[in-house]
């Protein structure tokens, strides 16, 4: 079985993350969507469902977390060179995202990171494959 991972993030307007995401290069699934969900396919096997606050509010026990206020989690993306997580990062700041913490390069290790406009926080990183 090839398992999936669905993100659900709690975003205050969901055209802004429509546009967000889409600008960083994915893209929607119309099926899964609707005025107050954007379904975010990033691969075959990682989607990002963006889900305005009232909406999000329906699945949790709880308030629901800022992300604005705190970091209340941290999502990692591989990248196959460090080429693509310059552009991933250049392309989220282009498109409203925040810079979040600077790059890092540790061995094999070469990353950086960004936060979307509600200030969910994203790593991209490349692991060098070790001889």
């Amino acid at each position: 079985m090839n398992r999936m991972i669905f993100v659900n993030l709690p975003v205050a307007d969901v055209e802004v993350s429509k546009a967000f995401y889409t600008g960083l290069g994915f893209t929607l699934n119309p099926e899964f969507s609707d005025g107050s969900t954007a379904c975010v396919v990033i691969s075959d096997t990682i989607v990002v469902m963006a889900l305005q606050r009232d909406r999000f509010a329906d699945f949790v026990a709880g308030p629901v977390g800022d992300p604005a206020r705190a970091t209340t989690s941290i999502n990692c993306l591989s990248a196959e060179s460090p080429a693509e997580v310059d552009s991933l990062v250049e392309r989220a700041l282009h498109h409203g995202g925040k810079p979040w913490l600077d790059k890092m390069v540790d061995g094999p290790m070469y990353g950086h990171s960004f936060a979307d406009p509600d200030g969910h926080v994203w790593e991209v990183l490349h692991m060098a494959q070790l001889a």
